[in-house]
């Protein structure tokens, strides 16, 4: 059976030792968060880039790239600034202490977060604040305002990314009622899906959506990424454990379970339906199960992997139907049915599949007290707050935006393309 401290609380690194102290610097775990760090990074650069860089038109393939690129560079800055202070540090229920670690004051290279030197916790995460607002890129993929992106990237990462974070890994109210998010199915995938179908409905579609086919440019491109992805997601899930040991090695092993079930899910029902199934419906289900198994990871078991896979083929499949073909909401590239609705699914389904009384689907177990119904119960409280929260916030960062330097460009701009538009270059020279 695990603790609270197993699941949430060791994770976030709250207990800040030198070495000096009672915890020893262990060079095992050093040595695999060193490289799950750079995989996570690799997920966002080049994966994301790349992967969502096939899937807009190729007068726009470009910016996306910028896009993701210059959003890594302006959280990395933020981060070492603000965000890691609020996330990890002390403070109250809600957000951490906005001087404690502000500047990485008082993080040397004799500071231990657990058994780890802090820097590289704080490096760890790090990569999950750039790779998060990066991932609404594809809310509003082809029409917003570079000047714009950058702005609400940097506003959203503090005030929705980070507070959430601390709710979730820092000791905030969440991690205090024990809920089960192991790799960021609240703090990654909700909030991100969340923000990235608000801003779609605060700009609008692109013109021509949903008449005018506006098929991915590259799928070349999009497939590469999405390798890419796969691998990196190692890092994601099975560096969350934070050490080298079986709870990590079983990450890993669900994490791919997951994601391969979900793409030949995917697949499969585009074979069924349409008679033909596309690349991008297999790289769209690996997403799917990868985000979803993501909140999951840390406490399931091969079996129940297997299942959250094949559910988030299925249910990502039509809920991505439901948004572009039903509601005619242009989430340009998917974020919110597929990740926002695996992030949703994942961390329900982690409340189920956690128990160890389901034979061959049995997970690590609940903390003590805890049933399937009451954690089922955390579970839902988790994802309803964080939901909520992310799209008043999110809103409200849109029209303060819109006011300092608006939001969406031209009809012309938008037709031209934000390549030419907003960096005077193009993609492609032919």
């Amino acid at each position: 059976m695990k603790t609270l401290k197993h699941w949430g609380l060791a994770a976030a690194g709250l207990m800040l030792t030198t070495a000096a102290a009672a915890d020893e610097l262990n060079g095992a775990n050093t040595g695999w968060i060193l490289t799950s760090t750079a995989l996570v990074l690799f997920m966002t650069l080049p994966g994301l880039a790349l992967f969502y860089g096939g899937l807009v038109r190729s007068k726009n393939v470009l910016s996306v790239l910028m896009q993701c690129f210059t959003i890594a560079c302006v959280a990395s800055v933020l981060w070492f600034v603000v965000g890691y202070s609020i996330a990890f540090t002390e403070g109250n229920a809600f957000m951490g202490s906005l001087s404690a670690r502000a500047f990485l004051v008082g993080v040397g290279e004799d500071t231990l977060s657990g058994d780890i030197p802090e820097t590289l916790f704080v490096m760890f995460q790090m990569t999950f604040a750039i790779i998060t607002p990066a991932l609404i890129v594809g809310g509003f993929a082809e029409r917003m305002r570079f000047s714009a992106v950058v702005l609400f990237s940097a506003l959203w990462l503090l005030v929705v990314y980070a507070p959430v974070t601390h709710w979730v890994w820092g000791g905030g109210w969440l991690a205090e009622m024990g809920l089960l998010d192991f790799a960021g199915g609240t703090v990654v995938h909700v909030t991100a899906g969340v923000a990235a179908l608000v801003a779609a409905l605060v700009l609008g579609n692109r013109n021509g959506f949903p008449t005018t086919a506006m098929p991915p440019h590259n799928l070349t491109m999009t497939m590469t990424g999405a390798g890419m992805l796969w691998v990196g997601w190692f890092g994601f899930n099975a560096g969350s454990a934070l050490a080298a040991n079986g709870d990590a090695a079983m990450a890993m092993l669900v994490t791919h379970l997951s994601a391969a079930a979900g793409a030949f899910t995917w697949l499969t029902i585009e074979w069924i339906r349409f008679g033909k199934p596309s690349a991008l419906g297999a790289v769209t289900g690996m997403v799917a199960g990868l985000g979803t198994i993501t909140p999951a990871s840390g406490f399931v078991g091969p079996a129940g992997a297997l299942v959250i896979g094949i559910s988030a083929g299925v249910i990502c499949f039509y809920a991505t139907m439901t948004i572009k073909q039903v509601l005619k909401i242009d989430d340009s590239l998917d974020v919110f049915p597929v990740h926002g609705v695996g992030g949703i699914l994942g961390t329900f389904m982690a409340g189920i599949f956690a128990s160890d009384q389901l034979g061959l689907f049995s997970g690590q177990g609940y903390a003590e007290g805890m049933t399937m119904s009451s954690q089922v119960g955390v579970q839902l409280i988790g994802i309803g707050a964080t939901f909520v929260y992310t799209a008043i916030v999110t809103f409200v960062l849109l029209k303060v935006v819109q006011l300092i330097c608006g939001l969406r460009v031209s009809p012309e701009e938008e037709t031209e393309g934000l390549d030419i538009v907003g960096h005077n270059e193009s993609g492609y020279d032919i």
